[in-house]
């Protein structure tokens, strides 16, 4: 039977079901009530939502050989809370640190925290010890969860006012910093310095303490392209909804892949798939994505979570043949990553159904080579920020296939527009500005009002993003509007030339980018990695232009080609670092401009 897409939502929304949805009104940034539409059985608290895995059976994280159960990790999870409450004196509203890579304690400590009412403030565990000590000292961290390697980073904080001559007086009004250090192997600590295990009581309580769901639950930190990064603060409300609009979403998709393949127009419930639901983490817990979609969409659907320590495409490989996982997460490189593995061919990937990610475009190259590569993975997209927790327009399956470059639609918890430099709507089909409004949100940035009020107006979400929507409310990214080169006063879309480049069978990776040019402003630049192969040999910045002349505007072409013989370089989430590369350019780096076959 044919379904629309409306009818789905109507159908997953309604009335007496897990994601029934009614109006509320809630408070935006500015503190103005708007009307928004909000899920009607969320769990209260992110409190409530780990409590419901008090009752599940089986495995619920696997790392390295650590398999440990739902009930093994609750009973971590109590003892922790206990600590916090009767050993640390946290109350609600008390902002305690996660500095560590992923590990099962990293979510440990977020269970703990926020199920006492604490705020989880999640730190960057890529940052320096300048870095960590600003995130703990504007966020006013009393606690805080550490991996050794970044104990180290952080212990000189403990000392900060033990000389009195030299005391500063703004450290003098901040209160005193606990490290607890994870993972320690029995390794000599810096005094002050407490062990996870000595904390960690097996057998406490969890104590009793009520969460008003509109109370804040998490900071995590956003960089931007100047200044200090901003603490991105969210409500226990505001994350369930991100994640509660997951969950819709993906039976949203459910009923629409059983109502195809119904004849008689009859509308039932998705079919039960062939493996459990599981997950495979590739991404940081410290970013929005790892955080929601994927490590709190595995206690929503008490799901097994396959944690990986770092991103290496033939140990994923190796897990998600190991463990069944049906779930793949990351950004575009990593699936790249996999296709292009030596072990892809010889590993089993059949239980995967979805394969995807966000945090960039993906070129629809990659599309349609996920969507031929795996027996059953479809191809999936997300577009989402720390600032919507993650949930945004999602693209998946056949609409994913048959609108490669967009990122999907939302439901109707999240309200998507255009806008023009005037802030007017702009017609359907035409570039503005992407803003979103939801219950979602973020509630500002922490201690920052003017870095709120600047991203916040009426309610709506100010995304930087420039897109458009299409008749059927599809978004589609043409780029970040600061990283968009303008060159002689003509807009290039740096996702648009990359998208074309990726359909050269000699690319395996490429960014473009804009740098100075005295007379037109900038011009396009980009970075390539060749594949290793003999694809490659006789592959030179001529051709590549010749491959974009025939398909884009000549003012698109680049001018300007670097060939890289190792990966470009990634952040933490795995996103290509392109202000890196512009840096590289512009500080004169060496970096070849003739292929190295």
């Amino acid at each position: 039977m044919s379904l629309s897409f409306e009818d789905a939502v109507s159908s997953a929304t309604a009335p007496g079901g897990r994601f029934e949805l009614a109006p509320a009104s809630l408070p935006g940034a500015d503190g103005i009530s708007r009307d928004q539409f909000v899920f009607v059985n969320a769990p209260k608290s992110l409190r409530a939502l780990f409590d419901s895995l008090r009752t599940r059976e089986g495995v619920f994280l696997v790392y390295e050989d650590d398999r440990r159960t739902f009930a093994e990790v609750m009973v971590e999870v109590d003892a922790l809370a206990y600590a916090l409450v009767h050993r640390y004196g946290l109350s609600p509203g008390d902002r305690v640190g996660i500095a560590m890579r992923n590990f099962p304690e990293w979510i440990v400590s977020f269970a703990a925290i926020t199920s006492v009412g604490g705020v989880a403030v999640c730190l960057n565990g890529w940052w320096t010890p300048d870095e960590l000590a600003y995130g703990l000292h504007d966020s006013g961290c009393t606690v805080v969860f550490a991996g050794v390697e970044r104990v180290a980073r952080i212990a000189p904080l403990l000392n900060q006012n033990a000389d009195p001559e030299n005391a500063d007086p703004e450290k003098s009004r901040r209160a005193p910093l606990h490290v607890v250090a994870v993972r320690d192997d029995g390794e000599a600590l810096p005094d002050g310095v407490d062990r996870w295990d000595d904390v960690v009581v097996r057998g406490a309580a969890m104590p009793d303490v009520p969460i008003d769901p509109h109370a804040d639950a998490t900071i995590l930190y956003t960089s931007g392209t100047t200044g200090d990064p901003k603490g991105a603060v969210s409500s226990h409300h505001a994350v369930l909804s991100a994640l509660l609009s997951f969950g819709c979403r993906s039976v949203v998709q459910g009923i629409l892949k059983t109502a195809a393949a119904l004849p008689d127009g009859q509308l039932t419930q998705p079919a039960v798939p062939a493996n459990p639901t599981s997950f495979i983490l590739t991404v940081p817990l410290f970013h929005v994505t790892g955080l929601v979609p994927v490590m709190l969409g595995a206690v929503l659907g008490g799901s097994k979570l396959v944690m990986m320590r770092k991103w290496n495409p033939e140990r994923a490989l190796e897990l998600i043949e190991r463990e069944q996982v049906t779930t793949f997460v990351g950004v575009p490189t990593m699936s790249w990553d996999l296709l292009e593995s030596p072990d892809f061919a010889r590993r089993d990937t059949s239980s995967l159904v979805s394969v995807g990610g966000g945090g960039a475009p993906a070129p629809p190259e990659l599309v349609k080579r996920i969507d031929s590569s795996f027996s059953k993975g479809r191809p999936s997209i997300g577009y989402g920020m720390t600032e919507t927790n993650g949930y945004g327009p999602q693209n998946l399956a056949d609409d994913y296939v048959r609108k490669p470059t967009s990122a999907g639609r939302t439901i109707p918890t999240m309200q998507v527009r255009v806008v023009a430099d005037d802030g007017e709507v702009v017609p359907s089909g035409e570039v503005g500005e992407i803003e979103f409004r939801g219950p979602n949100l973020i509630r500002g940035y922490w201690n920052k009002p003017d870095a709120t009020a600047a991203t916040f107006h009426d309610g709506w979400l100010r995304t930087g993003d420039l897109g458009r929507l299409d008749d059927e409310g599809f978004v589609y990214v043409v780029d970040r509007a600061k990283d968009m080169v303008l060159r002689a006063g003509e807009n290039v879309y740096c996702a648009e030339i990359e998208a074309v480049l990726y359909e050269h069978p000699a690319v395996y990776e490429v960014a473009v980018f804009g740098i100075p040019h005295e007379r037109l402003g900038e011009e396009v630049a980009v970075a390539v990695v060749l594949r290793v192969d003999h694809a490659a040999v006789g592959v030179d910045a001529a051709a590549l232009q010749v491959h974009v002349q025939g398909r884009l505007a000549a003012f698109k072409v680049p001018t300007q080609v670097f060939f890289h013989t190792e990966q470009l370089p990634r952040g933490a989430t795995g996103k290509i670092l392109k202000r890196e590369l512009r840096d590289r350019v512009l500080s004169g780096v060496s970096v070849s401009q003739t292929p190295q076959n």
